[in-house]
């Protein structure tokens, strides 16, 4: 295990953790996006308005933006498969291998995500996304024994013209660094990968991010594709465009948004993922319910055991569930200007934790998952939420198996130092998304008052 690792102090902003709101922080009220029995298109109209007005508010000091029911308009959920669901559950069970396919609405930038039973096994579906000749495939030391032959052998089945190049970077969040990131372009220069070159991310997040910032920058950009092998990647991750790399100071600081021509979650890559990694990516399948679609929590309080016992057909459900609220904000708020951000619920509290504690100490969705807690407690505090739904995230959190509070080593001061630089300060202002109103409901903002946070995290610290 890598050494603990502790950031650079850094000068924090006077305003930024100030005991009470500036009259400027009450000048720029939250942005409203809610929906409740408004028709798709309607609903998608409303929300291309209220996030186009949004963005200029979050360039204030206390814009956000409240987030309420489940919109369902521009994703196209396609299942070309025979599915059977069990209402009483929301299992899925299907009669054969073709994938269910979940479909990121970008314009002429939008891709598949196709979901499913032995999809590597499926060559068709890769082939039509490697326009040129040449493919890179990006993988980690514990991955490549178990699938890269696998994919090699299914991106070159039936496809001579193609060659395929391979780099195997060390395994672990503590490598997701420039120093790393350079061993993906030395392999790219040194096998004179052209622009029509295809570079492969297979692996969970931490190599979907370093390949799809590589893929990014190399020259200038070239196509990639995402495989992503666990639970984290598959729900989150892989999705969306997200790619980047750490840097000592705070997590995801260098990157950009660039977005793959597909995403294939084989879901037979689980039967080989770790226990602690399973449940870490299982915190970020509670965040979608908890922000955005009460439905779904619900769900997941009746068949944790299902997840957690690595359930096929439950696992199904959740992970296309997961993809379709994940595109669903994606195609509305790209970007990030507003409603995306919401998607990072216990991220901030999180991230200082990874940062803190060491990258690779403890899991992202770990860290997340304390985080959420953390952020949960907040809301709680602002009056909110009911201390009912506390108790609720609290237990589904131990159902998981996941943390719910930050390491003993993390202090107040090391909270608000990371906290400082999150990419969510705007004019030295710390914004945060917290939960607001009934389950299902939550707000991007940084009209809270800060004795409240605070108080949570001299609750979660011991100093």
């Amino acid at each position: 295990m890598a050494a603990t690792q502790r950031p650079p102090s850094l000068s924090l902003s006077p305003n930024l953790y100030s005991s009470t709101n500036s009259s400027s922080d009450l000048s720029s009220p939250a942005v409203s996006v809610q929906f409740g029995n408004t028709s798709p298109a309607v609903a998608a109209a409303a929300c291309h308005r209220s996030l186009t007005s949004s963005a200029s508010s979050d360039r204030g000091r206390s814009g956000g933006v409240v987030v309420g029911a489940r919109m369902r308009s521009r994703i196209s959920a396609v299942s070309t498969q025979v599915v059977d669901v069990d209402d009483s559950i929301g299992r899925m069970t299907t009669s054969s291998r073709v994938p269910t396919i979940v479909q990121v609405d970008l314009g002429d930038r939008s891709y598949p995500i196709y979901i499913g039973s032995g999809l590597l096994d499926q060559p068709e579906l890769l082939h039509r996304h490697v326009h040129g000749k040449r493919v890179l495939v990006v993988t980690n030391s514990t991955i490549a024994p178990l699938y890269l032959d696998k994919v090699i052998d299914v991106l070159t089945r039936d496809n001579p013209n193609v060659s395929v190049e391979t780099v195997i970077l060390p395994d672990g969040e503590q490598y997701k660094n420039m120093e790393t990131l350079m061993k993906v372009f030395d392999k790219a220069i040194e096998s004179r990968l052209d622009r029509r070159s295809t570079f492969v991310a297979l692996g969970g997040g931490v190599i979907g991010d370093m390949c799809g910032y590589a893929a990014a920058s190399f020259l200038r950009g070239v196509n990639f594709i995402q495989i992503p092998t666990t639970v984290m990647a598959q729900v989150d991750s892989s999705v969306g465009g997200k790619t980047g790399i750490n840097h000592p100071l705070g997590k995801n600081l260098i990157g950009a948004f660039y977005q793959p021509q597909c995403v294939l979650v084989d879901t037979d890559t689980l039967k080989t993922l770790p226990d602690r990694e399973l449940a870490s990516g299982i915190a970020e399948i509670i965040k979608y319910g908890l922000i955005r679609d009460a439905e779904f929590f619900e769900w997941q309080e009746k068949n944790m055991h299902l997840l957690m016992a690595r359930d096929p057909d439950a696992f199904a459900y959740a992970i296309k569930r997961s993809c379709e609220n994940k595109a669903e904000v994606v195609s509305l708020d790209e970007k990030e200007s507003g409603l995306r951000a919401t998607l990072n619920l216990g991220h901030t509290f999180g991230h200082a934790i990874e940062t803190g504690f060491g990258y690779g100490q403890w899991l992202h969705g770990e860290a997340v998952a304390a985080g959420t807690i953390m952020a949960v407690d907040m809301s709680y505090r602002l009056g909110w939420i009911d201390e009912s739904l506390v108790r609720r995230v609290d237990s589904i959190m131990k159902q998981a198996k996941l943390p719910t509070a930050p390491p003993d080593i993390m202090t107040v001061d090391m909270f608000k130092s990371v906290m400082a630089v999150d990419k969510k300060v705007a004019d030295g202002l710390l914004r945060l998304i917290l939960l607001k109103g009934p389950l299902g409901n939550c707000v991007f903002t940084g009209d809270y008052d800060r004795k409240a946070l605070d108080e949570t995290l001299h609750a979660f610290c011991k100093s």
